[in-house]
Parts: C-alpha cells; structure tokens; sequence
C-alpha cells in the first residue's frame, strides 16, 4: 500500500515538474504591443539557426570541393555576403511561425532602417560592386588596373575595397563602387605583354629612312624588349615644328613601363646628336608688314 502511495506521489511531483516547465516556455515577454515573444519561440529560435549555420557550412564544402583555390576564395567572399542574408530571411520565416507579427516589427523599426539604410548607402554599393567583381571576374590580384586617372598592380580584392599597389610603391585602396561610376581600363586582361611607344619630333629636312634606323635600334637594344612582335616605327604626322614618329615595342610588364621607355629616349637622344638628327623646339614665322 505504501508503494503504491509512493508512486503516486511521485508521479504527482513529475507531472508538477512538467506544467513548471511548460509554463516556463510559454512564460512570454511583451516588448510591445504587438510584439510578444516566449522562452519556448527562443529555443526555437536559436534551434532553426544553429540548424541553418550546419546546413550552410555543409553546402560551403560541397559547393567548393572542386574549385581551385583562387575561385574558393573568391566563392567564400561572396558566399560571406549572402550568408547573413539567408540568416535574415530565415529568422523573418522563424518568427513568423511561432506567431510573431512581423509587420509589427518592420513598423517598429522602419524609422531605424531608414536611417541607417541612408547611412550606409554608399557601403550598400560597395558590397554589390565587389560581388559583381568577384562573380564576373573583370579584376584578377595581378591584374594593372587604371581607374580615375589612377594605375596599380591588384594586391587583394575585398567585398568592399580593392587595395592595389602604386608605381611608386603606394597602396591604393579603391572602393568598388568607382567600378559602376568610371571607366575601369584593365591593361593585363589579355595578356601581360603589352606594347608601348614613345614618340619624337625631328626638324623638317631630317633623313626620314637613318631616323627609322635609329628608331628601331633604340628600342631594339633595350634588354626589357621582346624581340616579338618586332619593333616597327611610325610616322604619324607632319608637326608644326617637327615631322613626327612613333616607335612601338613591346614589353613583357607594363606596370615598370616607365623606365624603360626613358631608357629609350636617352638612347634615341645619344643616337640623334651622333647622327646629326636634331630635335626642333616649337617654331613660329612671324611677317612684319610695314604700311
């Protein structure tokens, strides 16, 4: 007889354990009006998202498995980005079906978003740019870029800045809307090589054929110029002052062109004065008519 009174007590203290617990989830917390939220919608909650991040992580390594290291880096960029966009559509999903007014909540805060939505426009933008970048390639690190009068060689691409290296060996940090608004010249997309010029000016009655000699030789016996394509020379216009060439080369990093296109021209200056090619300075003719 006791035994039983002993069960029956405790499955009275085990069904008392249980409505405090069910009472403890459904203990809710007003924050408004329209907002109410339980102890049991939390656990929920937080349940969906542990959940999600799993499932998330699961498709992360599926989804890049086969991809090359560069393209894994790129895909994990983008897929940083759209990760808390899935977080926030699920949580919206989540607390509409435990009973929360959503609407409620965009009312609430509308005046916030707004706000903060004006606040962070132009990062907004940055962020949709990098995605672009990343998705369609146009910038690769390596690549010499040119963007706004500005050249660097690309040392990282971020989803909200690309950060690029100067000639001079300053750090350009470009934010990626600048790709939607300016014309962005990408001097390495096809190829590495490049080819380049320099132009000059020689005096009217010059030996045109000895200038084109000394043109090609020039730039031919500069050791950072490939031997193909060849060197050819142009003559572009009849000046003002000059009669006008162009010598075009090809160099195999266009991103130290400078140096040795000056070689060039020191080389072409020494070439001219031992062949007595001299180099006009602008010239008027000027007809004094006495009345």
């Amino acid at each position: 007889m006791s035994q039983e009174l002993q069960n029956i007590q405790d499955s009275i203290k085990e069904s008392s354990f249980w409505q405090d617990v069910k009472s403890f989830l459904n203990q809710h917390y007003d924050f408004t009006k329209d907002i109410s939220i339980s102890v049991r919608d939390v656990i929920i909650i937080i349940t969906v998202v542990f959940v999600t991040t799993i499932i998330l992580r699961v498709l992360f390594k599926i989804i890049t498995r086969k991809l090359s290291e560069d393209d894994k880096g790129k895909f994990k960029v983008v897929y940083g980005y759209f990760r808390w966009l899935i977080y926030l559509i699920i949580l919206l999903i989540t607390l509409h079906g435990v009973g929360v007014n959503v609407t409620a909540v965009f009312a609430a805060s509308a005046a916030l978003l707004i706000g903060v939505g004006l606040a962070l426009q132009t990062l907004f933008q940055d962020i949709i740019s990098g995605v672009f970048i990343l998705i369609d390639q146009t910038v690769h690190v390596g690549d010499i870029i040119e963007i706004d009068g500005k050249v660097g060689r690309v040392e990282e691409i971020k989803l909200r800045t690309t950060r690029a290296v100067t000639i001079d060996n300053k750090v350009l940090v470009i934010p990626n809307h600048l790709y939607l608004e300016n014309s962005l010249y990408n001097w390495t997309q096809n190829d590495s090589i490049t080819r380049e010029n320099v132009e000059v000016g020689v005096a009217y009655g010059s030996d045109v054929q000895l200038v084109k000699k000394l043109l090609i030789q020039a730039a031919s016996s500069h050791p950072d110029v490939l031997p193909e394509p060849e060197v050819i020379v142009q003559f572009i216009n009849f000046g003002d002052s000059s009669l006008d060439f162009r010598v075009i080369f090809t160099l195999n990093d266009s991103f130290v062109a400078n140096m040795p296109k000056s070689d060039i021209r020191f080389e072409i200056d020494r070439l001219f004065r031992e062949n007595n090619i001299s180099i006009p300075f602008p010239q008027r003719d000027i007809h004094i008519i006495k009345k």
